[in-house]
C-alpha cells in the first residue's frame, strides 16, 4: 500500500504545479507593437520646443493692413500700412530693406475687399495681410520740432526741404518733383490723372514717394510705384 500512496502524492504534486506553469511570462513583444505605449523620445520635441508657435514672433506688426497692389507688367507692387505708427511699407518679388518679400496676391480685381497679400519674412515664414480702408491720420502735435512726417518704413524721416517740395508739387503738379520716378516733368496721360485728384491727396501720395526714395528706391520702381498709386487714388474716388 505504500508505493500507491507515493504515486498518488506525486501525481496530485504535479497536478498542483501545472497552473503554476501557464503564469511564466512570456517574450516581450517587439517594439514597433502598438498594442503598447512606446517610450516618449524628448529628441523628437526638441524642434518645437525651440522654435514654438505660441512663443515665435512673427516679425511682422499684427497692426499691418494691405492698402494697394499695382501690377506693371511682369513686376507687381503691394503696399502695406502700419496702423499704430502710419508708416508706410512697399513690398514686391525683391526683398525691401526690412527683408520682406511679396509672394502672391489674392482677390478679385474689380472687389479691392477681397485683396491680399502673402508676404515672406525673414526666416522663411509667410504671412496673409488683408485689406482694409486705412483709418484717418491722427492729428499732429507741435511739439516734434524741424520737418517731421512719415517717409514709410525704417528710412529716414522726411526733411524740411522734402515736405515743402511735396506741398508745392502738390499744387504744381504739371512740373512733377524730384521723388516721382520722371526724369523730367510727367507725361500728359499722368497730368491729365493728376488733374482729378484734390490737392490733398496729391501731397499725401507726393510725401510717401519721397520717403520710397529715401529708402533707396530706383528711378524706375519709383515711376511705377507712383502711378499706381495715382491709380488707385483714382479708383477710390
Amino acid at each position: 500500500m505504500m508505493p500507491l500512496h507515493c504515486a498518488i502524492f506525486m501525481c496530485l504534486g504535479m497536478a498542483v504545479k501545472l497552473p503554476a506553469a501557464e503564469t511564466i511570462p512570456q517574450s516581450l513583444p517587439p517594439d514597433n507593437d502598438g498594442a503598447i505605449p512606446r517610450v516618449v523620445n524628448m529628441e523628437e520635441f526638441e524642434a518645437l520646443v525651440t522654435n514654438s508657435p505660441f512663443t515665435r514672433s512673427l516679425g511682422v506688426s499684427d497692426s499691418l493692413i494691405l492698402t494697394g497692389v499695382a501690377h506693371f507688367e511682369k513686376d507687381t507692387f503691394a503696399t502695406l500700412l502700419d496702423t499704430k505708427t502710419f508708416e508706410s511699407h512697399v513690398v514686391s518679388k525683391t526683398p525691401n530693406f526690412q527683408g520682406w518679400q511679396l509672394v502672391d496676391v489674392g482677390g478679385h480685381t474689380a472687389e479691392i475687399e477681397t485683396w491680399s497679400a502673402k508676404i515672406q519674412i525673414p526666416g522663411g515664414e509667410i504671412v496673409s495681410i488683408r485689406y482694409q480702408k486705412p483709418p484717418p491720420k491722427p492729428a499732429r502735435t507741435k511739439s516734434s520740432g524741424g520737418g517731421s512726417g512719415s517717409s514709410g518704413g525704417n528710412s529716414p524721416p522726411l526733411s524740411t526741404a522734402q515736405m515743402t517740395e511735396a506741398k508745392t508739387a502738390a499744387v504744381n503738379y504739371k512740373e512733377g518733383f524730384n521723388a516721382d520716378g520722371y526724369p523730367k516733368a510727367p507725361p500728359p496721360e499722368m497730368v491729365a490723372k493728376l488733374s482729378r485728384l484734390s490737392t490733398s491727396q496729391r501731397e499725401d501720395i507726393n510725401k510717401q514717394m519721397f520717403g520710397l526714395r529715401n529708402q533707396g528706391l530706383g528711378l524706375d520702381e519709383r515711376r511705377k510705384i507712383y502711378e499706381g498709386m495715382v491709380d488707385r487714388s483714382l479708383q477710390r474716388r
